[in-house]
């Protein structure tokens, strides 16, 4: 079953570059027939790569919808292959008959997904990330979400802010992590910068937090730069 779906994949890329290679030895413009082909056939594509069982085929599936995001073909099912990949092994586990140990935990994989997906700035891909920020147990796919929420800008009844701030506070009671605190840093100067500041309390004491915390210097100074920065915010509105 897996080598067919294998050998299907790779008569599909060859199809897609075929049609490529003719829009480009007739030098003209693709037809709209054309262009949709060939967007369908990439979506195909990626959607099996995502769901096959081999980490390989995932990670190849995202380097094509790296590819598609960042040629302007952000179609609505590369979303969904994205938010899959995003939190599977987290929120859809398989596992193992026997010993019950989980078969498709991929951190690298869920890290990276979450990293594209910031590139849609819609509210599914938001709430994903959301749900991967708390209930993964990795500090570097945690960091990947909350940089790619940072990104997306949505605040919606502070639950962004909410989850930053419960997520920061959780890690340093329990191991700080200097690459998850920054992140959290980054996105919370991320957000602010796209919607006038915060007004969200609960985010100025997570970055008190780190800014009085068991963390290395500059991350220290990133909070402290950032309590400035959100204080003159603050002030630029009230004077307006």
């Amino acid at each position: 079953m897996h080598s067919a779906k294998t050998r299907l994949t790779f008569l599909l890329l060859a199809l897609i570059m075929s049609l490529s290679l003719v829009a480009q030895g007739t030098g003209s413009e693709r037809t709209v027939e054309e262009a949709y082909l060939q967007q369908s056939l990439e979506g195909m594509i990626i959607r099996e790569q995502a769901y096959a069982e081999s980490k390989d085929m995932k990670l190849i599936a995202l380097q094509y919808i790296r590819q598609a995001v960042d040629e302007g073909r952000a179609t609505q099912e590369i979303q969904q292959a994205l938010e899959f990949l995003s939190t599977e092994g987290i929120l859809d586990m398989t596992r193992s008959a026997g010993l019950g140990r989980p078969l498709n935990n991929y951190p690298d994989v869920r890290r990276e997904a979450a990293l594209i997906l910031g590139d849609f700035k819609t509210k599914e891909a938001k709430d994903t990330l959301v749900k991967l920020a708390l209930a993964d147990n990795e500090p570097m796919v945690i960091a990947a979400a909350l940089r790619s929420l940072g990104k997306i800008g949505m605040i919606e009844n502070d639950d962004v802010t909410q989850v930053i701030s419960f997520i920061v506070s959780r890690w340093d009671v329990l191991m700080p992590d200097n690459i998850l605190a920054f992140e959290s840093l980054v996105a919370l100067e991320a957000l602010a910068d796209q919607n006038n500041g915060l007004e969200d309390p609960a985010a100025v004491r997570a970055i008190l937090r780190i800014a009085e915390g068991n963390y290395i210097t500059p991350v220290k100074q990133k909070a402290r730069e950032l309590l400035n920065k959100l204080r003159t915010m603050t002030a630029n509105n009230a004077g307006k």
